[in-house]
């Protein structure tokens, strides 16, 4: 039966129906991720990498109510000019916007659960929530974490973002069963660097035998996705000892205004961009590009 909700692009559902590859994508990082027109052109950009890997993009959003996997590229621009406007959607937000014909940026959860509506099990983003530091008081962990643990979505990123407790994050993913797998490295990586000082569960080194087992998983009606972790490239890495100068300033500076829950993201992810002198957004329109041309690949061989 159709969700009565959801307009898939006819790209999309054509690829769909002839068992073609696939690759979802969120718009949160449209929206809420760089000003316009830049956020389109990225936008754009990912997608197209998408195309020349041998895969279908389709990103997704919810536009005046309507869940929309795939937008056109009048969508997408629209979305961009939108900006932060745009309410940053969660799970727990669907249904809300839905009813009050709202537009919403999907964030990782979000995505997820639009592209299982839809059967995309491959999704490309830049990095995936966690927990926040502190959140043995704060108790802050992102819902991106839980829907990893229930939805069959694997979701190719440059691992977790390195404002958050990585180790923590590792920790909450391990108990829920979700594998982490280092794309042809053995350290996570932390998505403005390359590595860290936490392992991955696996290391593979092909797109295929990352389809291999994500198929072999959920044959098994093993439920839940996985986390591709892909080191940005690296010509645009930044150094540890840099970024996590400049993150700790943020959190201070994030404590100090009392800013929590889903603003804390963005305001750090900006303040990080403020302090490297934009060499931050650089590396994240790079790792961006890096995951959707991995992604493409895997969800050609899991097709395959």
């Amino acid at each position: 039966m159709l969700n009565p909700y959801l307009d898939i692009h006819p790209d999309v559902q054509q690829a769909l129906s002839e068992g073609k590859p696939v690759v979802a994508l969120e718009s949160t990082i449209i929206s809420h991720g760089m000003p316009y027109p830049e956020n389109v052109e990225t936008a754009l950009r990912v997608e197209k990498a998408v195309r020349d890997n041998g895969a279908i993009p389709a990103t997704i959003a919810i536009l005046k109510g309507r869940l929309k996997v795939g937008l056109s590229e009048e969508e997408i621009t629209y979305l961009g000019q939108q900006g932060q406007s745009a309410i940053k959607t969660s799970r727990r937000d669907i249904p809300f916007i839905v009813a009050n014909k709202a537009d919403g940026a999907t964030t990782v959860a979000s995505t997820m659960i639009l592209a299982n509506m839809a059967g995309i099990r491959v999704f490309a983003t830049g990095g995936i929530g966690g927990v926040h530091r502190g959140a043995e008081t704060s108790f802050d962990i992102s819902a991106d974490l839980e829907e990893l643990a229930e939805t069959k979505v694997a979701v190719v990123c440059a691992g977790i973002k390195s404002i958050l407790d990585l180790g923590l994050t590792l920790e909450y993913l391990e108990t829920k069963g979700v594998p982490v797998i280092g794309y042809g490295t053995e350290t996570l990586p932390a998505f403005y660097t390359r590595e860290s000082q936490f392992g991955v569960d696996y290391r593979i080194d092909s797109p295929e035998l990352i389809a291999a087992a994500l198929k072999a998983k959920w044959e098994m009606q093993l439920k839940g996705g996985a986390v591709i972790a892909n080191p940005v490239p690296e010509e645009h890495a930044l150094k540890n000892e840099e970024i996590d100068s400049v993150i700790d300033a943020a959190i201070a500076e994030m404590d100090a205004k009392g800013i929590k829950g889903k603003d804390s993201t963005p305001f750090l992810l900006a303040k990080v961009a403020e302090k490297t002198a934009g060499n931050s957004l650089k590396a994240n329109i790079a790792l961006v590009l890096n995951n959707a041309a991995l992604a493409a690949k895997i969800a050609v061989a899991y097709c395959d």
